[in-house]
């Protein structure tokens, strides 16, 4: 920081001007590129949807290509424009960009602008993440479903422009944040991925005689499903305090609060009934069908969740936790209807390997720790990435901002 300290008090003492986007550069529109346009090699090409999904705060090279007869109907970027993707369904997304950095020119889809400007590329793209251009732009985001803004609003929009020196001093700084998170991001896939590894061999157990098979109704002392209380019902709703839990929120990991709370009356009068924490919550419809869950609070759950509660004299629950979660496809499978919805008998009927308890013990033991690395938001990778962002929207936002110098 006290480099760029130094730098404004050489350059601009007085203060940065600040510019409208459209004064210092024009934006233009992508033209007809398609997704059946795209290939493996030719020219490079993006769509939109790639800037949503694929791209960060600057690219070299595209994920995708064109040919070379597409390629001279569209509207080509330059080394150093910003590609900006100005349509999404939530307004968050809306002018989503990356600076494109690579060493040809690049075509664009629709549903996306050009920004062709005099500043460091960099600068302007991390210029669009910041907290002082997301406030501008949401005076002139329109549409309903589909989330919109246009190049002429694009350019109302006011940007601080200091001196280069300043702009690329403040990229490499911001540079160094990206690379950590990136890093991190990095660390975190190849940890998933060895999780993945351990858990699916932590069930081999090929050529041990100890092991017995069962099936998670046996191993359950109690198996139980929820009820949803009738919507909008102040009775059942209102100032609610009991933890109630709909399958969207069986992911896989720990609940330890639900999104919605219900009241006494809705448990006494519609069957929500109370289960004790650490049960194993199987979800049973359609597109949550077969993820699992353990719930480390007492709680009520919809009629759409299998709660297990797990004999301990037969069976570590954080075992079949991780035993259901390896098996997820293949229970999956067993759906029935057009929704390939699971039920009660299905998941009670679903087998599972029984070591010994102590080695059911030490196989849940050993996937707690790879589980908390990469899942945990409190002290695993997933929580040092949430910190590191943190530190950077917070030194973006700061370092974007400058007093404004008036004539």
């Amino acid at each position: 920081m006290s480099r760029i300290d130094e730098l404004i008090a050489e350059h601009c003492p007085d203060g940065v001007e600040y510019r409208a986007l459209g004064e210092v550069g024009e934006f233009i529109r992508g033209s007809g590129l398609q997704k059946k346009d795209l290939l493996e090699e030719g020219v490079p090409a993006i769509h939109y949807g790639q800037i949503h999904t694929h791209y960060g705060v600057w690219t070299t090279v595209t994920q995708s290509f064109t040919s070379t007869e597409t390629a001279v109907k569209l509207r080509h970027a330059r080394p150093g424009d910003l590609l900006i993707a100005t349509t999404s369904e939530d307004d968050e997304a809306v002018a989503k960009a990356t600076a494109w950095l690579g060493k040809s020119d690049v075509v664009l889809s629709g549903d996306a602008y050009i920004y062709r400007h005099e500043l460091d590329p960099r600068y302007v793209s991390y210029f669009f993440q910041a907290k002082k251009f997301q406030e501008q732009k949401r005076r002139y985001i329109s549409g309903t479903k589909v989330r919109r803004i246009s190049g002429a609003s694009l350019a109302k929009i006011r940007i601080p422009v200091p001196p280069l020196e300043i702009q690329q001093e403040i990229v490499l700084i911001l540079n160094k944040f990206t690379r950590l998170e990136a890093e991190l991001e990095a660390e975190l896939e190849a940890r998933r991925r060895q999780y993945e590894y351990y858990r699916a061999h932590a069930f081999d157990f090929s050529g041990r005689g100890d092991v017995r098979w069962s099936t998670l109704g046996t191993v359950s002392a109690r198996v139980s499903t929820g009820a949803t209380p009738k919507a909008g019902s102040s009775k059942y709703y209102e100032d609610g305090r009991i933890p109630w839990l709909r399958t969207g929120e069986v992911t896989f990991g720990r609940i330890w609060d639900t999104e919605v709370k219900i009241t006494e009356a809705a448990v006494k009068e519609t069957g929500a009934s109370w289960i004790p924490s650490d049960c194993v919550i199987v979800a049973i419809s359609g597109a949550t069908a077969a993820r699992c869950a353990i719930n480390k609070i007492p709680l009520t759950t919809n009629q759409h969740c299998c709660n297990l509660q797990i004999d301990a004299s037969q069976a570590d629950y954080r075992y079949v936790f991780y035993w259901i979660a390896s098996n997820y496809e293949a229970l999956k499978s067993l759906g029935r209807g057009a929704r390939s919805d699971l039920n009660v008998r299905i998941i009670k009927d679903f087998p599972v390997p029984l070591p010994p308890i102590e080695v059911q013990n030490r196989i849940a033991s050993f996937l707690d720790k790879f589980d908390a690395l990469v899942n945990d938001l409190n002290s695993g990778l997933p929580a040092e990435i949430a910190a590191r962002r943190k530190q950077y929207e917070y030194y973006r936002d700061r370092l974007l901002t400058f007093k404004e110098f008036s004539a």
